[in-house]
């Protein structure tokens, strides 16, 4: 009987790790939402968010990295990256106000797609045929989710959209800055400057949750958004990226049981099938790219 390799058994932890950060960022949503329905203001719970992802990120990487850890070697690009994180949370969670988490997690899904486009003009990547009909069969399954003609559309559709651009141009600046920032610096500059940002507006319409789960979900939230993105950092180090992106899409799967769970909402027939033409395409391009990189690796 055979053992496991070293590298196998890492590949193996970094799933399940990947799996678990996912399991948290599902977390984050789902506590906004409910931070959302007690009443609290949208830019409070965005603040609180934030402000417990970077009280946490000063708390770990400080001690062993010291002041380093907070500088930059490219402010600029750090702090566009940033605005994009901060603006997509913003967007993300004004949307949840009210609207059913399973749709913002489906539609966020199409990430890959947008970035896929934006990839073109900012990265100068090319996009072949293939790549592009599966692109425009992903915006069909957005549509199938929206549904923009349907009597059920709510115009805070439009913040989960506006919050999907802005997650795309996160992970752009986050190609742009790779190799070059730490990560500890990355998670210091994402949280710091969305707490520096909403400080002043946040405390303007401040309101205190006034039951024992309240408390705890306002606790949490900061904890959950700092262990997701460490964990799957720690993730990536363990296994290549090609193999952890399409753990993500499990996400809809806890969004729908988070849903039912704490919300009692159910998961309509057409964010299934939105979701399920999103999640091929997404996996599509995932192949393609995987593909394009294995060959472009062979012939070096």
């Amino acid at each position: 009987m055979g053992t496991s390799s070293p590298r196998e058994e890492r590949t193996g932890a970094g799933l399940m790790l990947m799996c678990l950060a996912v399991t948290l960022f599902t977390c984050i949503d789902t506590s906004a939402k409910w931070l959302l329905l007690f009443g609290l203001p949208t830019l409070q719970v965005v603040f609180t968010r934030y402000l417990g992802h970077f009280l946490l990120a000063l708390a770990v990487y400080l001690p062993t990295e010291g002041r380093s850890a907070m500088v930059s070697n490219a402010p600029l690009k750090q702090a566009l990256r940033s605005g994009f994180l901060l603006g997509s949370t913003v967007m993300n969670f004004m949307a949840l106000r009210h609207l059913p988490i399973t749709i913002t997690t489906t539609i966020f899904f199409a990430g890959p797609i947008v970035t896929s486009i934006l990839a073109i003009p900012i990265l100068g990547e090319k996009v072949g045929l293939r790549r592009l009909i599966a692109i425009c069969f992903g915006f069909s399954g957005v549509l199938v989710v929206v549904q923009p003609w349907g009597t059920e559309f709510h115009p805070s559709i439009f913040f989960s959209l506006a919050g999907l651009m802005c997650a795309s141009l996160y992970f752009i600046m986050t190609r742009l800055l790779a190799g070059v920032e730490a990560n500890s610096t990355q998670q210091i500059w994402g949280s710091g400057t969305a707490v520096l940002c909403l400080l002043p507006f946040s405390l303007q319409e401040w309101v205190w949750p006034d039951t024992t789960q309240s408390w705890i979900v306002f606790c949490l939230i900061g904890a959950f958004g700092f262990s997701g993105h460490a964990i799957a950092t720690l993730a990536h180090r363990w296994a290549d990226a090609s193999l952890l992106a399409p753990v993500v899409y499990i996400q809809v799967f806890l969004a729908s049981l988070a849903g039912v769970l704490v919300f009692d909402t159910w998961p309509t027939i057409w964010t299934l099938v939105g979701g399920a033409i999103i999640i091929a395409s997404g996996l599509y391009i995932w192949q393609r790219e995987r593909s394009i990189n294995r060959r472009t690796t062979d012939r070096t």
